[in-house]
């Protein structure tokens, strides 16, 4: 199994980048999640020029965060500073809409934009639509400007089998985010090839994830634990606390931690500026005093937490079911948990 690094964008980022190349990591990828942290294709540009080998990639955009024009003309720039070398996430912007208070694409939306996307990446003509208005565009100054030469790698941001089939239907991989079922994976990989109609073969899925490698007789759920997966455990009952329906579904001690969350925030499940005060510190390191809403369940189901023979059976498990890499967000000591994760995948 191949690993990488998912961040957030902010300055010294391709400090990050360069540590990950030197730790022999395949890829680096950037959030984009506009209002919450800063701009990717800025981050990745400095990322681009400081490295020469490791993948850069965006995790991910969305038709309802960028028009395709505009997403394409960043991607391909970037493919102009490091060839060959950019990925790109496409997705229905569940979360960064949800932290502007907006509801995500559609799965129409979703897939025509990922078409636009692969056509003007690779330098053909895509249809553009605003309203009842409708053109034929294309890049008019490519090679100096934008790179449409080398091919870009497409994923699809998926959690159910609806995006799957986007994936299938427009022959790109998968990414998805704290999906540790191997069984769920399987399901993905089965919907997307449904779609593709046995055309093709199997482009490369992404798991996102957290990594905590235990030292001897430390605690699982200890406050070490905690802070190097609690961003993601903060993640799903942020998105809890704004969907009362999902929150519904979940067990009685996630639906205290949600309540008990919504309380710290000073905000309800119903407030319409709620989205102001969820997100702050949005897949960030958390602050001490939120340890407690870690909980053990939150933290076995959204990120790898064991010794290095126990991490290394789960990892065997969801290579099994066809995931080809697995990308962590380090956000406690990031070149410390860049350089366990690189050593938890070395022979």
């Amino acid at each position: 199994m191949r690993a990488g690094v998912v961040v957030t964008a902010q300055a010294g980022v391709e400090d990050l980048a360069v540590r990950a190349e030197e730790l022999g990591l395949h890829s680096f990828w950037v959030y984009d999640t506009p209002m919450v942290h800063g701009d990717p294709f800025v981050a990745l540009s400095l990322c681009a020029k400081a490295t020469s080998r490791i993948r850069l990639g965006i995790a991910v955009t969305s038709p309802a965060l960028r028009s395709a024009p505009a997403a394409a003309s960043g991607l391909a720039s970037l493919n102009a500073l490091a060839p060959g070398r950019v990925s790109c996430g496409v997705g229905t912007g569940n979360t960064a809409r949800r932290t502007l208070g907006m509801r995500p694409a559609t799965a129409a939306t979703l897939e025509r934009f990922t078409a636009a996307l692969q056509d003007l990446c690779a330098g053909r003509t895509t249809e553009y639509r605003e309203g009842d208005r409708v053109r034929d565009i294309r890049f008019l100054h490519a090679g100096g400007h934008v790179n449409t030469t080398e091919p870009i790698e497409f994923v699809v941001a998926a959690l159910g089998p609806e995006a799957a089939a986007v994936a299938g239907r427009r022959g790109t991989g998968l990414i998805s985010f704290g999906l540790m079922d191997p069984a769920a994976w399987r399901a993905l990989h089965d919907a997307r090839r449904r779609a593709a109609q046995g055309t093709g073969g199997d482009p490369g899925s992404y798991l996102v994830t957290a990594l905590h490698v235990l030292g001897e007789g430390e605690d699982p759920h200890g406050d070490a634990a905690r802070d190097a997966t609690g961003h993601l455990a903060l993640s799903l009952l942020a998105y809890a606390a704004d969907t009362p329906a999902f929150a519904g579904r979940l067990g009685p001690g996630e639906r205290e931690a949600v309540r008990r969350l919504l309380d710290r925030r000073g905000t309800t499940a119903t407030a319409p500026d709620r989205y102001t005060k969820l997100y702050r510190g949005y897949l960030c390191r958390i602050a001490p005093e939120d340890r407690d809403l870690v909980l053990p369940s939150l933290m076995d189901m959204l990120a790898l937490v064991g010794t290095r023979d126990d991490l290394r059976a789960r990892l065997r498990t969801l290579e099994q079911a066809d995931v080809g890499e697995l990308l962590v967000q380090p956000v406690a000591d990031p070149p410390a948990e860049m350089a366990q994760l690189a050593k938890l995948l070395m022979p």
